[in-house]
């Protein structure tokens, strides 16, 4: 049932309900109009010519595709990313064929004797001296790989100080109150032997990180 003006309402004709106030149709209803009329006959069009059967198909087919995906040939921004660029002067210049040199990669923080040279290796004493049960902590950049490494050194105890090889490395070094970090304090106390300090090692721990 329609008024004189068009709009249309319920109840007998000629009375309007109570409150009843007719929306106008604007442009903006008009066109949700013909967008809902467009997507109902897509709908219908495709519900038409395609079946059940077919769209659980097609999905299974993608499903079972799924897992072959990641062996495709894309780019893989991990996979190629190049080796990170050396964080300090230290790390500029450093080498990893001959440890009694002072700019072999692990002696970034070693402060001392280098073992390598007193008879003991890059992380092992030399005989006759016993290792400090603590050591400080240093973060040396591996110029081989790219990648930065956890490096403990630890102080070799007990004879005289060996003399050979001195090396001061300071990448990291913080003040005596962070002692984890610090490689000016003698670490020999507490050592089997004696506090006497004779040359440093410098073990690999792993990777920084």
């Amino acid at each position: 049932v329609t008024d004189s003006k068009g709009f249309a309402f319920g109840g007998v004709q000629g009375r309007r309900p109570c409150g009843f106030q007719p929306e106008p149709i604007t442009k903006g209803g008009i066109f949700m109009r013909r967008f809902d009329t467009l997507g109902e006959r897509m709908t219908r069009l495709l519900a038409g010519r395609t079946s059940r059967r077919s769209v659980l198909a097609r999905f299974g087919g993608w499903a079972a595709a799924a897992p072959v995906l990641p062996v495709l040939p894309v780019v893989r921004a991990r996979a190629t990313d190049a080796k990170a660029p050396p964080p300090t002067d230290f790390a500029r210049n450093a080498q990893t064929k001959d440890p009694t040199q002072c700019n072999y990669w692990r002696h970034c923080a070693i402060d001392g004797y280098l073992c390598s040279c007193c008879g003991g290796g890059i992380h092992t004493c030399p005989p006759g001296t016993s290792p400090s049960p603590t050591s400080w902590i240093g973060t040396c950049y591996n110029p081989d790989d790219g990648k930065s490494y956890l490096i403990a050194y630890r102080d070799c105890c007990g004879t005289d100080a060996c003399a050979q090889c001195s090396c001061v490395g300071t990448d990291g070094d913080i003040p005596v109150y962070r002692p984890q970090s610090n490689n000016d304090i003698i670490w020999c106390f507490g050592a089997q032997q004696s506090m006497q300090y004779h040359c440093s090692t410098a073990a690999l721990v792993g990777l920084a990180g």
